[in-house]
């Protein structure tokens, strides 16, 4: 599918602001005042701005609160409504710790759970689509959850627990694209099926739609060359996990962390160039897009 920007931009900053938020939610680290500020601060930045990132994809940005209303059957209604709640709660709870220095657990508790609600239904909304098999998989809200845990460790400063979950994290990704690679051919979905008319015979197709260029060209039909996308699974790995995790592993220094933190959005970011640039659409096959 086509990478676009805006939706990298979005499910890479959305998963680490809503990341920290958890961690802040439970008192790690524990800051209060102008601190607290500063990380409650960071992770808006972060959530907010992916959020927002995200309506830039939609052919009509300025219909995007309608999307409140599909809650029953869309996951990103779902998600529109886990992100404000998780936003209202934790401004709540960040209020107590800027403004009067204490700690209520409970909210911090729900705004934590909520957040990473949040970045469960994000993933939802990729993981339900039948017609990507590459994305049709537990492990991609599997891949969704654990990066926004570590990427939230490595901007709280839990040392311990992100030099946990960024190796678990890199066997996810790792899992994720040795499953993906053969997603499509598995899957058994052909022209044949698609159309319904592989009783006749063997199908193929006698030529392309229409010769101009379309939505669905532009939006569903990229192809990435094995070769190139090899390459950035290999950067993505050694920014987004390798460096950070070898980071840690040396005496603590705030150039090194953030260094790390740095990093790790690097990585994390090509990764979700190639999450969508290797997800390949069924719907390829009506234009000879697809081997399988």
């Amino acid at each position: 599918m086509h990478p676009a920007p805006s939706v990298i931009t979005f499910t890479t900053l959305s998963g680490l602001g809503f990341g920290l938020l958890f961690w802040l939610g439970l008192g790690l680290p524990s800051v209060t005042g102008w601190v607290a500020f500063a990380f409650f601060a960071i992770a808006y930045l972060l959530a907010v701005g992916g959020l927002m990132a995200s309506t830039f994809h939609l052919g009509h940005p300025e219909r995007a609160l309608k999307a409140f209303t599909q809650w029953r059957s869309s996951w990103l209604s779902r998600e529109a409504w886990a992100s404000v709640l998780a936003l209202i709660v934790m401004a709540v709870f960040g209020a107590g710790l800027v403004f009067w220095g204490v700690r209520w657990p409970v909210m911090g508790w729900l705004g934590s759970a909520v957040s990473l609600v949040t970045v469960v239904t994000t993933s939802m909304i990729y993981t339900q689509m039948k017609t990507v098999p590459r994305w049709h998989t537990w492990l991609t809200p599997a891949l969704y959850l654990v990066l926004s845990l570590a990427g939230g460790a490595l901007l709280a400063g839990q040392v311990t627990a992100a030099l946990v979950l960024l190796p678990v994290a890199a066997a996810v990704q790792v899992a994720w694209w040795l499953r993906g690679d053969g997603a499509f051919a598995r899957s058994g979905t052909t022209l044949a099926t698609a159309t319904g008319l592989g009783r006749n015979g063997a199908i193929r197709s006698f030529e392309p739609p229409h010769t101009g260029t379309n939505y669905l060209l532009r939006e569903f039909v990229h192809v990435v060359a094995r070769r190139h996308a090899l390459k950035l699974r290999v950067i993505a790995f050694a920014l987004g996990y390798a460096l950070p995790f070898v980071l840690l592993l040396l005496p603590f220094g705030h150039w090194l962390a953030a260094l790390a933190v740095i990093s790790h959005l690097a990585g994390i970011a090509t990764s979700r160039w190639l999450f969508f640039a290797e997800a390949e659409h069924v719907v390829g096959l009506y234009y000879g897009k697809r081997a399988a």
